[in-house]
């Protein structure tokens, strides 16, 4: 695996109240027409996301109790389905535990989600929609 953080997504109780935040210290969402369900914000070689408490829990399979989930998913994204899964399985060589394994999901892409050593989730993605760089930048929307 590739040493990269490609997104992060915060969970949060309130999205708007959340992006009413980000944006009074002057960042710039980076997909408007998606901005109601996942709010999106383009960094230096990463991208920060804002998602619902509630459903980030849903998307890895978790409880959304506050104990023992922390409402951050750290993203590693790769090229390919492939990938994921063959991510995954070094992760859990590595002493990680799959949490979810790779499979189809709702919004399009491929992804499944690791714990490492300390509980902390990890989703590896491929989003066939924001293809990485020449060198593993990601960002939302794909690499300009």
């Amino acid at each position: 695996m590739q040493q990269r953080l490609s997104l992060i997504t915060l969970g949060v109780s309130d999205l708007k109240k959340a992006r009413a935040f980000y944006d009074a210290l002057g960042w710039q969402v980076a997909d408007e027409k998606q901005a109601d369900t996942v709010v999106c914000y383009n960094m230096q070689n990463m991208a920060l996301g804002l998602y619902p408490w509630d459903k980030l829990a849903e998307d890895a399979q978790v409880p959304a109790e506050r104990s023992g989930y922390s409402s951050v998913a750290v993203a590693h994204n790769v090229n390919s389905e492939s990938e994921v899964d063959q991510t995954l399985v070094q992760a859990q060589k590595a002493g990680g535990k799959i949490i979810k394994p790779g499979q189809k999901v709702f919004w399009g892409g491929y992804s499944g989600y690791f714990a490492d050593p300390d509980g902390h989730l990890w989703e590896v993605a491929y989003n066939p929609f924001s293809q990485l760089g020449p060198n593993g930048e990601f960002q939302w929307g794909g690499v300009k």
